[in-house]
């Protein structure tokens, strides 16, 4: 005669699912989604609050302005101390006559025309504060130096 043992389950089997034991870590893909999520939305939106300030703007029904600009004076200063505006050279004595001619020639518009002065890189300093002087003398303010790029921060 054959005798059964009991299982000690009362007849009932045991699944996968019936003794789990407690997940000892934390899931962090969620979390690291959200912190993307944000990262992105703050990187969005902090350059438009720290540009804008508020100001209540009025209404108006004028055209828009027409953003095209004059031509700007080239001006330059080669190593020989020779002063061009333009392509022509223009000796000490005639420049402030000329920049005059050029500031009276923008005396009615809104925008003053801009000199782009250019001076060779060894001419002595006191030449070029002397043209940028005559400059402002004329009322020449918008004044931009133009220099190269260069490969090495100073």
């Amino acid at each position: 005669m054959a005798m059964s043992a009991p299982s000690g389950g009362g007849g009932r089997r045991r699944g996968r699912g019936s003794h789990r034991a407690p997940i000892s870590e934390i899931n962090v893909t969620p979390l690291v989604d959200v912190m993307l999520v944000l990262l992105i939305i703050f990187m969005i939106t902090a350059p438009l609050l720290a540009s804008a300030v508020p100001v209540n703007l009025p209404e108006t029904r004028a055209k828009p302005m027409d953003n095209e600009e004059q031509e700007p004076v080239q001006l330059s200063i080669t190593a020989d101390e020779t002063i061009y505006i333009g392509e022509e050279a223009v000796n000490e004595a005639e420049l402030p006559a000329r920049l005059d001619a050029i500031a009276r020639a923008d005396e009615g518009s809104e925008r003053p025309r801009s000199i782009m002065l250019r001076a060779d890189k060894n001419i002595v300093y006191g030449r070029v504060a002397w043209v940028m002087g005559e400059l402002n003398r004329a009322g020449l303010t918008r004044i931009s130096m133009v220099t190269t790029g260069s490969d090495s921060a100073p």
